[in-house]
């Protein structure tokens, strides 16, 4: 239980910053046109730590003139609140903003237990709340069996390319030999050094990384589902990070860390669910094939070679494809496709993305760095016409660092996309 006097203090603190903010400044998200400002419906943005989900309510907000009140529960004062507490929460907020205050802005609400009725009594009132959290279970979980159709849940990624790019204004339609060069020295940065706004210009981008990961590991996984050997936690999430873009083959992990299968199962559902990892399934009409044959990519490229000892291969064709499902990933979030890979053999030359609009393949997209030996090309693109045979997709793209050009190979055209054009869509 946390006294009155404390949570009052808190609060006007968080007031008094929330006043210096100038939103003007910020990035514009693509996310921003998802939020439904005269909704009942509480607007519920998730994602991984540090991703920019408080500044994206505060933007939109402030953009629109909206007087709100901001809570942020992330704040070690407000780690022993309770259930109980939450209408003290609410009187202080009357108390510093007005009993008519209309929106409220809670962030990292899922460090509350029962965050979600309080919200349910607030939606109630006809209060238009803003909720942020950083796990998807925590927040998605309770908001399906509490709030069921009063909530819409916005999915926030790091910066994507493009708000990379202008964060650090860079030109993204010019085509003079200078800007050119200033978008491909741009996305080298971007796949080695990733999108997580606060680590843009910064120095100490190691010490950010393992701050970054430990909170994750300890505040949003260790503490919630009270993991108690935390090391194997952190083992299994550093080997993740240093093996992207690979299949996860359970048993040989339940082998190297001398833990069950069971538990790497439920460790490594925990990072997904923190957002740390993105799991992608194999395209099979078998539920079996799906679960025991998904792949695991990193939630931002920031974080591969950022990071104390880190021994991950630098290569740079792997990086790209792990962009490329992040960037699917946003794209087909709020479009309600999902997104697969297809490999229907296991001497087969896998196909690394099929997006999907439920059942039906409606494109196939390789990703491959360097296409330039014959060898390459042609193992990339037969790949392709094959799966589009199998899958009956005729929708078919190579994203590569190459110039974008049309191919037709038997029968098939080929949509050869530069990783910056469609990065940049």
């Amino acid at each position: 239980m946390v006294s009155e006097n404390v949570i009052l203090q808190v609060l006007a603190e968080q007031k008094d910053e929330l006043e210096s903010y100038k939103s003007k400044n910020w990035v514009a998200r693509r996310e921003e046109m998802l939020f439904e400002f005269d909704s009942n419906q509480a607007q519920v943005v998730i994602g991984v730590r540090r991703s920019g989900k408080s500044t994206i309510c505060h933007k939109v907000l402030r953009d629109r003139g909206i007087h709100y009140a901001y809570v942020n529960f992330d704040d070690d004062r407000l780690a022993d609140l309770q259930t109980s507490d939450l209408n003290t929460v609410l009187s202080c907020v009357y108390q510093l903003y007005g009993s008519d205050i209309p929106y409220l802005f809670l962030d990292e609400a899922q460090n509350i237990d029962g965050w979600y009725l309080f919200v349910n009594r607030l939606l109630r009132t006809q209060m238009r709340v803003f909720v942020t959290g950083s796990n998807a279970k925590l927040l998605s979980g309770e908001l399906a069996t509490h709030l069921t159709g009063r909530y819409n849940e916005i999915r926030l990624f790091t910066f994507s390319f493009a708000e990379f790019c202008a964060f650090h204004k860079i030109e993204t339609k010019g085509l003079t030999t200078k800007a050119v060069a200033e978008r491909k020295s741009a996305f080298f940065e971007y796949i080695n050094d990733g999108g997580f706004p606060e680590m843009q210009n910064m120095r100490n981008k190691r010490g950010y990384v393992d701050s970054l990961i430990e909170a994750i590991l300890q505040k949003d996984i260790a503490r919630r589902f009270k993991i108690r050997h935390t090391e194997s936690l952190r083992l299994i999430a550093h080997h993740l990070i240093n093996n992207a873009c690979q299949e996860v083959n359970y048993d040989d992990l339940s082998e190297l860390f001398n833990i069950t299968d069971k538990t790497i199962r439920k460790y490594v559902l925990y990072l997904e669910q923190a957002f740390l990892v993105q799991l992608i399934s194999k395209h099979s009409f078998k539920s079996r094939e799906r679960i025991r044959n998904a792949k695991s990519y990193i939630i931002d490229p920031g974080l591969i070679n950022n990071r104390e000892h880190s021994l991950a291969a630098d290569n740079v064709g792997w990086r790209l494809e792990n962009v490329v499902y992040v960037e699917l990933l946003r794209r087909c979030a709020n479009k309600f496709l999902d997104v697969y890979y297809y490999k229907p053999g296991a001497k087969s030359k896998e196909v690394d993305f099929v997006v999907c609009d439920r059942h039906r393949p409606v494109q196939l997209i390789q990703v491959s760095y360097v296409i330039d030996a014959p060898e390459t090309y042609n193992r990339e693109v037969n790949a392709l016409v094959s799966a589009s045979s199998a899958l009956r997709c005729d929708n078919l793209m190579l994203i590569s660092f190459a110039e974008s050009r049309d191919v037709e190979i038997k029968g098939k055209t080929i949509h050869i996309k530069s990783a910056l054009d469609w990065l940049l869509e």
